[in-house]
C-alpha cells in the first residue's frame, strides 16, 4: 500500500500583533522624551581631560561670559524662592512675594541687585534677548556675588548643593577673581569647573596613569 504523503504548509507568522506593540512602544518614548534645552547662556567653554559629568540636580550655576560679565542660575529643581527671599531679607531689597516667585521663574540673573525689580517686572521668555550688564563682582567694597553666595547657602540649607563655575575661554581673569572672592567670603572652598571634555593626549602622563589603570582592572 502506498504511503500517504502528507502535503507540507510553510509557516504563516501574523506580525500585525507585534507592529502594533512597535509603534505603540515608539509613540510612548517620542511623547515622554525630554530634549535638552538650548543653552540661555552660550559660552565657550575651555577643554579639558576630566571626564567627571557635571551634576544636574540641586545646581547653582555661575557662569562668566566672553565680557566678563557674571551670571547666576539654577537647575529646576533647586530651592531657588528660598534663594530670593534670602536676599530679599539679608539686603532689604523690598520684594513682594510676586516679585521673587518671577525672578525664581527665570532662566538667570544677570542684573545689579538694584534692577532686579525692574527684571521682575520683564516676561521670563525675554530675558535671553535682553542686555544685562552681569552681577557685579569687579569692586571689592561692592561684590554683590558676595551677598548671593550667602542668600544661596541660606536658601540650600539642609540640601546638598553642586556649585557650578562655568566660564567662557575668553573670560576676563578679573571676574573669576571676584567670583572666587566672593566663594571665599562664604567658605565654599569647593566647586566644579565645566568644561569640554576632549580625549587625553597619547604619550603624557595622564594617558600611561589611564592605561596602567584599565590593565590592573582587566587582571
Amino acid at each position: 500500500m502506498p504511503k500517504v504523503k502528507v502535503p507540507r504548509k510553510s509557516t504563516n507568522i501574523d506580525m500585525t500583533a507585534m507592529c502594533d506593540v512597535a509603534f505603540l512602544l515608539l509613540s510612548f518614548f517620542i511623547l515622554t522624551t525630554k530634549f535638552k534645552p538650548s543653552e540661555t547662556l552660550a559660552v565657550q567653554t575651555p577643554s579639558s581631560v576630566a571626564s567627571k559629568v557635571a551634576p544636574q540636580k540641586d545646581v547653582a550655576l555661575v557662569t562668566i561670559d566672553k565680557d566678563g560679565k557674571v551670571f547666576l542660575s539654577f537647575s529646576d529643581d533647586a530651592p531657588k524662592k528660598e534663594v530670593f527671599e534670602a536676599l530679599n531679607t539679608n539686603r532689604n531689597l523690598g520684594l513682594s512675594d510676586a516679585e521673587m516667585s518671577a525672578l525664581a521663574k527665570g532662566p538667570f540673573i544677570g542684573v545689579p541687585m538694584s534692577q532686579l525689580k525692574s527684571l521682575a517686572a520683564q516676561p521670563a521668555d525675554n530675558w535671553p534677548k535682553m542686555t544685562m550688564p552681569g552681577i557685579p563682582v569687579l569692586d571689592s567694597a561692592n561684590n554683590e556675588m558676595t551677598d548671593w553666595m550667602r542668600a544661596v547657602k541660606s536658601g540650600f540649607q539642609g540640601i546638598k548643593m553642586n556649585l557650578l563655575v562655568k566660564g567662557d575661554n575668553t573670560s576676563k581673569y578679573p571676574s573669576f577673581k571676584g567670583v572666587i572672592d566672593a566663594f571665599k567670603k562664604n567658605d565654599e572652598q569647593k566647586f566644579q569647573m565645566v568644561t569640554n571634555p576632549e580625549g587625553v593626549p597619547e604619550g603624557t602622563e595622564l594617558y600611561r596613569k589611564n592605561i596602567s589603570g584599565a590593565a590592573k582592572a582587566e587582571e
